[in-house]
């Protein structure tokens, strides 16, 4: 079964015209004033890029092109990326943020490890080796985070001449390391002295480190900041993640509002990677109380998600759901879904050899624990 059979993009399709893909949305309208983004457009091709490798068709290559030529056309004169532009096409910022050139080169990572026709390989190797030095220089740990995320993604395909880009992966790892020894406190393992925004990319990074470099205490230090996120974000075994009002500061109360779609992407990314590296099923209960945040197991019981046109509403508030529907929150919620169902096929492999063995499948409980929850149902078909 392919992840294109149930995965819409009606919503994404909506979002985007011949420029990019628009940063915001009113309720389901595109809001044009609010412009572009680099990092949006960068999600949408990692995105796009992934789904094309899987099964090739001229619509989603069309998309792959379209978020390409925004990230090609958001190069600076000097170095790195831009992040912002209006809707006009005037870009309005001087340089983009260190979060922008992450996110930017793990989609160009994306691309550059698929299958895609040579010459979107080509120019996405071109942008990477053009980017360089401005990820040497980075300060924000989640950039650094996601450089990681991007050099594991081009070393686990096999991607030759990655030399340069690996040198400030494992810099940047070393840096995060750092970090995490220099702001842990008793009762506090953790990178920085709060909480804010995609927290779990940081330890998502170090598993990848963990990976490549055995030998360095990497390891300890993802699984350590891991658990004490997923501590701090489960109440009654649904998660419930750091609100962005306040954030959560070392000895202060967690924010528990507004609740943003972001940290359930990312914490089910992470918790995939801890359980591919460690194969610790616990990691996979932390993945499905990711996935299921969107589907209504969440603090209001609501659920997030249109299944139908693969929208995702903004977050939640305490006096209820934030009703518009942008492109940050819409892609978190299509990449997990996208991340969930490489768990349902792998899952079906595994089915399928036990098949092979003449052993008994538990399909019942599947069936009734995926009803009960929104995670995908394993078919036939996946089975065959």
């Amino acid at each position: 079964m392919h992840v294109r059979n149930y995965l819409p993009l009606d919503h994404l399709d909506r979002l985007t015209d011949s420029t990019g893909l628009v940063q915001h949305a009113i309720y389901s309208i595109p809001r044009r004033e609010s412009g572009y983004t680099t990092d949006d457009n960068a999600r949408a091709l990692r995105l796009c890029a992934r789904l094309w490798s899987e099964r090739p068709d001229e619509r989603m290559l069309r998309r792959v092109t379209c978020y390409l030529s925004f990230l090609e056309h958001a190069r600076c004169p000097v170095r790195g990326f831009h992040n912002f532009l209006s809707y006009q096409r005037d870009w309005l910022d001087a340089a983009g943020t260190g979060d922008c050139q992450g996110q930017a080169v793990l989609a160009l990572a994306e691309v550059l490890a698929s299958p895609l026709p040579e010459g979107y390989r080509a120019l996405a190797r071109e942008l990477i080796d053009a980017v360089l030095p401005a990820l040497a220089d980075l300060r924000s740990l989640r950039a650094q985070a996601y450089v990681i995320q991007a050099w594991a993604h081009l070393w686990r395909a096999g991607t030759s001449d990655i030399g340069p880009i690996e040198d400030v992966a494992r810099l940047a790892a070393q840096r995060l390391f750092e970090c995490y020894h220099r702001s842990q406190r008793p009762n506090w393992p953790w990178f920085e002295s709060r909480m804010t925004y995609a927290n779990a990319v940081l330890p998502h990074a170090l598993f990848d480190a963990a990976e490549r470099w055995p030998d360095e205490a990497f390891l300890a230090v993802a699984e350590s900041s891991l658990a004490f996120l997923d501590l701090v974000t489960t109440t009654d075994d649904v998660f419930w993640p750091v609100g962005n009002r306040d954030w959560y500061s070392h000895g202060e109360e967690k924010s528990l509002y507004d609740q943003q779609p972001v940290e359930a992407a990312t914490m089910a990314g992470a918790a995939l990677a801890a359980f591919r590296l460690r194969g610790d099923e616990n990691y996979l209960a932390i993945f499905r109380r990711a996935h299921r945040w969107f589907h209504g197991r969440n603090s209001l019981e609501q659920p997030l998600a249109d299944r139908h046109c693969g929208a995702c509403f903004d977050g939640l508030q305490p006096t209820g759901m934030n009703r518009n529907q942008g492109a940050e929150s819409t892609l978190a919620y299509l990449w997990t879904e996208l991340l969930n169902a490489e768990v349902q096929q792998g899952n079906a492999a595994t089915q399928r050899a036990q098949l092979r063995a003449g052993l008994p499948l538990a399909l019942t409980s599947l069936v009734s624990s995926a009803a009960d929850t929104g995670d995908t149902l394993l078919t036939e078909d996946m089975l065959e």
